[in-house]
This record gives C-alpha cells, structure tokens and sequence, in this order.
C-alpha cells in the first residue's frame, strides 16, 4: 500500500471538509441575499449544520479529528515524519493548521458555530416533504 498517497488523499478530504464549513456558510449567506432557493435545502442545511457541530464538539472535549489521527497514522507507515512530506501536504497543511492556544480555535468554532445557526434563524431551510 502508498501510505503516503493515501495521507495524501485523507489530506485533501480533511480540506474539502473545511471549506464545506466554512464555504457552506459563505453560500447560504450569499445565496439567500441572491434568492437562490437551493441554499435553503434541508439536506444540505442539516449536513452543514452537523459538519460545523462535531468540529465543536470535538475542540470543546479536547478530541483530535479522526482525519488527522488517520493522516498522521498513515505518514508513520510510510515512514514520514508527521505534517512532514508530498508537496501537497506542505501546502494544505500551511492553509489548514497553524498555531495558537486551544482555546482560540475554539472560542473560533464556536463563534463559528452561532454564525451557522444565526443563518439557520435567519433564514430556514426548505422542509422535506
């Protein structure tokens, strides 16, 4: 197995994670300012929504995210130091982590988090029916 292929791949979905969050919110806002309906859908709210809350509830109990763990599982196979390695983790990881105390990534999340369902209040997702 390519382990290191594979971080690579767990890399580039831990950031197509991120900007779902973060680019979802972006869409929602935009989209209801630009009447476009399919921001409101419920399946794409609710998925949202639940993206943002386990980002939280993973820094409010101090848990490490399972994409991380597995990347940085998957660079000791091969043998790589971790957040060390492919040109393509050198960039990601530079996007993606840098540091500051806990406590403002989530006092972030967590501001973040009463954004999405600020969005959620101001403007409802469509219901099932």
């Amino acid at each position: 197995m390519n382990y290191e292929f594979v971080a690579d791949v767990v890399l580039l979905i831990h950031l197509s994670v991120v900007l779902f969050v973060v680019g979802g919110l972006l869409l929602i806002v935009l989209g209801n300012l630009l009447r476009w309906a399919w921001v409101n859908r419920w399946w794409f709210r609710a998925l949202h929504l639940l993206a943002i809350s386990v980002v939280l509830a993973e820094s409010l109990l101090g848990i490490e995210c399972p994409l991380t763990t597995f990347e940085n599982w998957l660079r000791l196979q091969a043998g790589q130091g971790v957040y060390q390695g492919s040109f393509i983790q050198h960039w990601v990881h530079g996007v993606m982590f840098y540091r500051a105390p806990a406590w403002v990534f989530t006092l972030a999340y967590a501001l973040f988090g009463l954004a999405v369902a600020a969005a959620w209040w101001r403007w409802p997702p469509h219901q099932l029916k």
